[in-house]
């Protein structure tokens, strides 16, 4: 079966500094997989080469088919990868429903001409996108704060918040980085019964970078361990938990 994602022989560097060196892994579709490392370990710059932030200096990346490596942030978004920020990047002086409504693309509205000739089109559109994010709300059990200022959100709520909002652009495949930070244990617990239900019922894939081991244990079909730049191990949850490379890496050859 041909992979969603897939990483072949990627290297970025900053001056003298490999920071990927030469990572190769791939994503399954529909899966969750797990980007795991030591600080420092080069999963941030492999994410944000994925995501079109950054440019690779070698390699290809391949999403359903097509190269992305190059190409500019939007059009991989418009492709279908979608990531977001250890911080919750939310609208804190807009409602809750706004953040998503103003996620939404492909408004006719969004041109004058559109709103002049196509009215009804237009409407239509309008419709569709509220019901949708009041589906999302639904989604990630947010719709009680509908209308309230995304700014007295918890932080563990403005993630909900922003899965919510990437889910607005219906992706195909979601880079998720670091959902457990800063949130509560009881909101963990949650978060992760959204990603888990999220991937059931909407067939949406993710590639997550979690410091939270724990949490990666439980969510990921499959674990890449990066160290150094490189990927030193692809395998299930268990066999990551029990490579000594992997070992090596997080505490060090004198553990």
């Amino acid at each position: 079966m041909t992979p969603l994602l897939d990483v072949q022989d990627v290297v970025r560097t900053f001056g003298a500094v490999r920071a990927v060196d030469g990572a190769s892994f791939a994503v399954e579709e529909r899966s969750i997989t797990g980007l795991i490392g030591p600080n420092g370990a080069g999963k941030s710059t492999l994410f944000a080469t994925i995501a079109g932030s950054l440019k690779p200096d070698s390699g290809r990346i391949v999403f359903a088919g097509a190269r992305i490596d190059g190409r500019a942030a939007y059009r991989v978004a418009r492709a279908g990868v979608v990531r977001t920020y250890q911080a919750a990047r939310v609208l804190t002086r807009m409602t809750v429903l706004d953040n998503l409504l103003l996620a939404s693309t492909g408004h006719p509205g969004e041109r004058l001409t559109g709103v002049l000739l196509r009215p009804r089109a237009a409407s239509a559109h309008e419709r569709r996108t509220l019901e949708r994010a009041h589906e999302m709300l639904a989604l990630v059990r947010l719709e009680a704060h509908t209308h309230e200022y995304a700014g007295t959100l918890s932080g563990g709520q403005r993630k909900l918040l922003d899965l919510a909002r990437v889910l607005m652009l219906e992706p195909s495949l979601v880079l998720f980085d670091e959902p457990m930070a800063g949130v509560s244990p009881a909101l963990r617990v949650e978060l992760l019964e959204h990603i888990l239900a999220v991937r059931r019922d909407r067939k949406i894939t993710f590639l997550i970078v979690e410091h939270d081991l724990d949490f990666v244990m439980q969510a990921a079909d499959r674990v890449v361990v990066m160290n150094e730049g490189r990927v030193i191990v692809v395998g299930t949850p268990e066999e990551a938990r029990t490579n000594e490379e992997v070992v090596d890496a997080y505490l060090g050859k004198a553990h």
